[in-house]
């Protein structure tokens, strides 16, 4: 019986210590009182911002009252009377003796790019290079042997034309749009080139106002 005493005791022992005492007590203390102008103090942040109502804005005008610099490609009449046109095609109209909705900038320069074109030249190993443009006659040529296409990568360089938009809102100056497009450089004709600085300008507001 002695040896069935023992655990009996052990487990008395553990009992007691559970039920002793917990040295660490809780506590908290009150929160502060609010400051008295929180209960009218609006906090922005604490909020999303709301959407952008894109349909206020109406009219526009040059920001700063300054017309774009124009370049060798185009003065900064050519340039405005561009942008002008097709912001009239989006709903927006130039201000007319009253404070405008959108402030615009316009920015034009000419840059260069690099392009490579990979072209596909038929190569027959009896003959060399064939006029022919790919494994034609079943890979063979007049039954001499195949032939298969090499790539050939070719690099050149050419001229854009870089048009980028801004538009601000006239009330508190922050950029409501933001965009720049390029089109070839139409540098071979004054036709070509207006063309161009049209297509470079319809690019850069394509999609506004977002839906």
């Amino acid at each position: 019986m002695a040896y069935r005493a023992v655990p009996l005791a052990f487990a008395i022992l553990v009992l007691g210590g559970c039920q002793s005492s917990n040295p660490y007590v809780a506590s908290s203390l009150p929160l502060p009182p609010a400051p008295a102008q929180a209960a009218t103090t609006f906090d922005a942040s604490a909020y999303p911002a709301p959407a952008r109502d894109y349909g206020r804005y109406r009219s526009w005008s040059w920001r700063n009252g300054q017309l774009p610099a124009g370049t060798a490609s185009a003065d900064p009449a050519q340039l405005a009377d561009a942008v002008s046109n097709a912001l009239d095609q989006h709903g927006l109209r130039p201000a007319r003796g009253g404070s405008a909705d959108l402030l615009v900038s316009a920015d034009l320069r000419l840059e260069r790019r690099v392009r490579q074109v990979r072209d596909y030249d038929s190569y027959d190993p009896y003959y060399g290079p064939s006029s022919y443009g790919g494994l034609g006659y079943g890979g063979y040529r007049h039954g001499y042997g195949a032939y298969a296409s090499v790539p050939v990568v070719r690099t050149y360089e050419v001229e854009v034309m870089v048009v980028r938009i801004d538009l601000f809102d006239a009330r508190n100056g922050q950029p409501v749009w933001s965009a720049s497009a390029e089109s070839g450089s139409g540098k071979d004709s004054p036709r070509a080139r207006e063309s161009a600085l049209r297509e470079s300008i319809q690019k850069a507001l394509d999609g506004y106002p977002p839906s």
